[in-house]
């Protein structure tokens, strides 16, 4: 089965009751049992749930994994990953990872005894560097939020594999319509699935695949033990959303390809972040491991002044958190998604005030270099 059919076919694509070919929202929270324990695969919402099962089916194709769950945001995901350690643990991470990643590691699951390290996983040898003898897992991004960078899984994943460890990706700005990590031998792939999963600002989930039966096992009884679970409306809107997910990521690589080139040519640019640029550092891995380069990209404008002065300026680009909708976004990380992240680590990683982050919706080219244009002039 291709990719876009798969998105429309995977999991359970029909209701096997009715033949309904949307799958029906099953608004219920218990389920009638004909004896203790004589239940027809479903007996509280929190442990399972007819239209949650149908998205965590449908995600379990699409990444080709054994099993999927669905959590009522990203952060409950990576949290409920997270828990899958216990107290002395340690954990590898990728350096500009996401704010809230880094502030759950930091100020959050530090204090149940969990360590992490952040380093720039698009070095090996600085992985190497950091394995210690509690290390269990290294947890990537890729490209990462908000600079861009490329970590190469495969390579990883191999290190990871040699001694014990598990590789944990997050694929939130690839989707696994351009990319699958567990095919290059991650165990585990997570999304902040409010983003281009659903992909119509009007849902927050999470959603996580597994390589083995055994991770499958330990993440549900972490899930059905702290409830961390997506509601069955919300379920509903991201199958709904995945269904188109092949023809909008299409249409807005398309989009940042000429966003990109634009850029790149503006005097008042300073640099642009993209992995499709061939300038880019790990352009090559990019090409290698996925399909396509997405539609997230950052560029320097100089200034926290400038920066305002592109902001109060834009039209169709809606200044927000949020990524991967199909209206464009705009944001300034170093005040928004990665404030939470201390001024001196943001000055370490290049995360500068006059870094401006935008997702590539869904609009005219034309609108979007013409919004841009005006507002940086």
């Amino acid at each position: 089965m291709k990719r876009k059919t798969k998105l429309i076919h995977g999991g359970i694509s029909e209701d096997p009751a009715t033949g309904a070919v949307s799958f029906p929202i099953y608004q219920v929270s218990t389920y009638k049992q004909e004896g203790v324990g004589g239940h027809k695969g479903f007996e509280y919402s929190r442990t399972g749930n007819p239209t949650r099962h149908a998205l965590e089916e449908l995600i379990k194709d699409i990444e080709g994994g054994k099993a999927g769950f669905a959590f009522g945001s990203g952060m409950a995901a990576i949290t409920a990953v997270i828990m899958l350690f216990n107290s002395g643990d340690h954990v590898i991470l990728t350096d500009d990872v996401y704010g809230g990643t880094f502030r759950v590691m930091t100020k959050v699951l530090n204090r149940f005894g969990i360590d992490s390290t952040f380093v720039d996983t698009s070095n090996l040898d600085k992985i190497k560097s950091e394995i210690r003898p509690n290390t269990k897992a290294i947890y990537l991004e890729t490209p990462t939020n908000p600079l861009l960078k490329i970590t190469d899984i495969e390579a990883v994943a191999k290190l990871a594999k040699e001694h014990e460890l598990l590789t944990i990706v997050d694929n939130t700005f690839s989707t696994p319509y351009w990319q699958n990590p567990l095919e290059l031998g991650a165990d585990i792939v997570l999304h902040s699935a409010t983003k281009y999963i659903g992909g119509h600002s009007d849902v927050v989930a999470g959603l996580v695949v597994v390589n083995s039966d055994k991770l499958a096992e330990d993440l549900h009884f972490v899930q059905n033990s702290t409830g961390g679970v997506l509601g069955p409306q919300d379920s509903w809107l991201l199958i709904r959303g995945i269904k188109t997910l092949g023809i909008r990521m299409e249409e807005t690589e398309a989009n940042t390809k000429a966003i990109v080139e634009f850029l790149q040519g503006h005097d008042q640019v300073k640099k642009v972040f993209y992995p499709g640029i061939e300038s880019h550092p790990n352009h090559s891995i990019a090409k290698k491991q996925a399909r396509g380069f997405g539609g997230m990209v950052s560029f320097d404008v100089g200034s926290a002044e400038n920066t305002d002065r592109l902001l109060s300026k834009v039209k169709y680009f809606t200044l927000a958190e949020s990524l991967g909708a199909v209206e464009s976004l705009i944001s300034v990380p170093a005040r928004m998604t990665h404030a939470s992240i201390p001024a001196e680590r943001r000055a370490e990683l290049g995360i500068t005030d006059g870094l401006v982050r935008i997702s590539v919706g869904l609009e005219d080219i034309e609108d979007l270099i013409e919004d841009l244009t005006q507002a940086l002039k």
